[in-house]
């Protein structure tokens, strides 16, 4: 057979194919787990974050992560804990295309235009001792141009804002990007997220600069200059999460019983 043949290029090619396939798949079996701890960590590093809590190195993360938070698993309908699944390991966004566990989301009650989402979810209690120092809640919806996921943290009275941050999403840098900025983030602390004496969501994001002088400055924030459509969503979407349909009924349970690390 001619060196240049049809056949001989045909075999070594093959060949390389088959051992780069090997190597690539050797690889990625091999990086699954430092892969997979990454991810946790940073999930892990974005929840202390939501909550105000910092840790500086990976074992930091896990430490203050497992003396901080506990996971807990809920039923978003009843508002009630649940074992079901396994709280931590939970995958909110895989078992809401689920057709067992996964609800489509009718449309007038979509303000976040999330289309489905689980029938359960993982929530996170904040830990000051034997004491309960809040709650942090998982949040996603459109924004302009992505989904945008993040976390809330409320206070123990469940109606002021700890903190809030997001950790994926797509937004124009400079513009919408801007739910990354430190000094916006930082404009959250202390707000409310319901109107006084109700369980109606009244927190949202206005057309400017707050006027701290008015009475409704303590449920406003300021937008997001340049990118209304950005702003409206994080608006939206916190009117779900925070309402009947989202996390509401898990809220007005535990403001009738009081938060409780147990089931």
């Amino acid at each position: 057979m001619s060196n240049e043949s049809i056949g001989k290029v045909l075999i070594v090619a093959t060949g390389l194919c088959v051992v780069c396939s090997i190597l690539v798949s050797t690889a990625a079996v091999t990086l699954r787990p430092a892969q997979e701890l990454n991810k946790k960590l940073d999930r892990q590093s974005n929840i202390l974050a939501a909550a105000g809590l910092t840790a500086d190195t990976k074992e930091a993360v896990q430490q203050v992560y497992d003396e901080k938070i506990e996971a807990k698993l809920i039923e978003l309908a009843s508002g009630s804990y649940s074992d079901k699944f396994s709280a931590d390991e939970f995958d909110q966004r895989e078992a809401a295309k689920s057709s067992e566990i996964g609800k489509e989301i009718s449309s007038d009650q979509d303000h976040g235009n999330i289309k489905r989402r689980s029938q359960y979810s993982t929530i996170y209690l904040i830990k000051d001792g034997t004491n309960i120092d809040g709650v942090i809640l998982p949040i996603h919806g459109k924004g302009l141009w992505s989904t945008m996921y993040g976390f809330i943290a409320l206070e123990p009275d469940l109606k002021t804002v700890k903190g809030l941050g997001f950790y994926e999403h797509g937004e124009t840098p400079g513009l919408g990007g801007e739910v990354d900025n430190e000094k916006w983030k930082a404009l959250w602390p202390g707000k409310l997220a319901f109107a006084d004496g109700s369980d109606d969501v009244a927190i949202g994001l206005i057309k400017g600069a707050v006027d701290t002088s008015r009475p409704d400055a303590k449920y406003q924030i300021d937008g997001l200059s340049g990118a209304t459509i950005t702003a409206r969503g994080v608006t939206n979407l916190l009117r779900y999460w925070l309402g009947p349909d989202g996390f509401g009924p898990y809220l007005n349970n535990a403001r009738a019983n009081g938060l409780s690390s147990r089931s």
